[in-house]
């Protein structure tokens, strides 16, 4: 029977893509070590984390949707050492969802790893990855001030993190709880990664990264130009469209430039964030959690100077739209000549007929029909 089971629920916008995507290209080590990622790829993990939070969408997803989280947990008490489930979907869970989680691990000792970063940096990223998989409200309408709902991935409650503290630690004994504090700007990956690691006590383990950077930031002028474009793809409306067209393709490194102007919402949302950020630090102080780092690195940071994407003139949004015109048509001419490539090669291959016996056949041809 399984010993600990590590559920690493986010934040969204905090490394989790990294973290993720290193930890199943080192899964072997990691089994060899002793600690287990249930499931066939980590698919099933965010499969997983719309099953338990009763997600209607699920049904819509493509594969086996009849029991991802079921599927999870039997593996994972059929494994005699530690485990780890992991993605940032599972955040919005109700208390009750929860509840019903942790039971279902049956004796297991339940963790939950909270990776978290300062909440002003982590909305604006956070939108920036809304308006990347086609949502197109203005940032200071993100997330839509709207009833709590444990199936919504996007709301305030995928990542405000005192709110998640109080929905998680009402059932997971606070000790248990381990918060992660990341670095503001471009921090070390590596460093988070090793951190995640020790919180489980697998930092020896020999992890090979990523060789690419994973999920390359927006500028203000290429979000905003994004916001404006979606809701034109009417038909781009399955999360497969979404993550596959808009995220993975239009909005990526190639496509869209990387100007990468930094920037900010109103005054007034910044006050909104700034005071749920200090909310998540009083409470992580109070709360008796484990803190496995800094706390500091959580205090809001003034970003005033930036300029906002209402602010963002049609001039620099048509100059990018020509670079994105310019780089969607290379692409085509690309994906044409590969698709072509295969004809090519079989017509190369065919034996050549030589023009003389070609000219001879045909004059024969024209005797035999003048003699009939």
């Amino acid at each position: 029977m399984t010993e600990r089971v590590f559920l690493h629920i986010g934040l969204p916008k905090t490394g989790t893509t990294y973290l993720q995507r290193t930890l199943w290209d080192n899964k072997g080590a990691l089994t060899e070590a002793g600690l287990l990622l249930p499931g066939r790829h980590r698919r099933r993990h965010l499969l997983a984390s719309l099953d338990v939070r009763d997600d209607p969408k699920l049904a819509s997803r493509a594969g086996d949707v009849s029991a991802p989280w079921a599927d999870l947990v039997t593996e994972a008490l059929a494994w005699s050492g530690d485990v780890l489930i992991s993605h940032e979907f599972f955040g919005p869970a109700s208390s009750d969802q929860v509840r019903r989680a942790v039971e279902s691990l049956v004796s297991a000792e339940v963790h939950v790893i909270i990776t978290a970063r300062e909440m002003v940096g982590l909305a604006i990223s956070r939108w920036q990855e809304y308006v990347r998989n086609g949502g197109h409200r203005p940032i200071d309408k993100y997330p839509a001030d709207k009833a709590y709902n444990p199936a919504d991935a996007w709301g305030w409650a995928s990542f405000d993190l005192a709110d998640i503290l109080d929905r998680w630690g009402s059932v997971i004994p606070h000790e248990r709880i381990h918060v992660i504090p990341m670095a503001p700007g471009a921090s070390d990956p590596g460093e988070l990664l090793t951190r995640f690691l020790d919180v489980m006590g697998y930092a020896d383990v020999r992890m090979t990264p990523p060789e690419n950077r994973v999920n390359e930031g927006l500028g203000v002028v290429e979000a905003e130009l994004l916001r404006r474009t979606t809701p034109l793809m009417t038909d781009f409306r399955s999360a497969a469209d979404r993550g596959n067209w808009i995220r993975g393709y239009l909005a990526a490194p190639g496509v869209m430039p990387g100007l990468g102007e930094k920037f900010r919402p109103s005054d007034e949302r910044l006050a909104d964030l700034e005071g749920r950020g200090r909310r998540a630090i009083a409470t992580l102080t109070a709360g008796g959690y484990d803190v496995v780092g800094d706390l500091s690195l959580l205090e809001p940071r003034d970003v005033r100077d930036r300029r906002r994407p209402g602010e963002v003139t049609d001039a620099e949004q048509l100059e990018v739209a020509t670079q994105v015109i310019a780089a969607l048509m290379t692409r085509v001419r690309e994906l044409k000549r590969r698709q072509h490539a295969p004809s090519k090669r079989e017509e190369l291959g065919r034996p050549r007929v030589s023009v003389s016996r070609f000219v001879t056949g045909l004059i024969s041809r024209i005797r035999k029909d003048n003699a009939r």
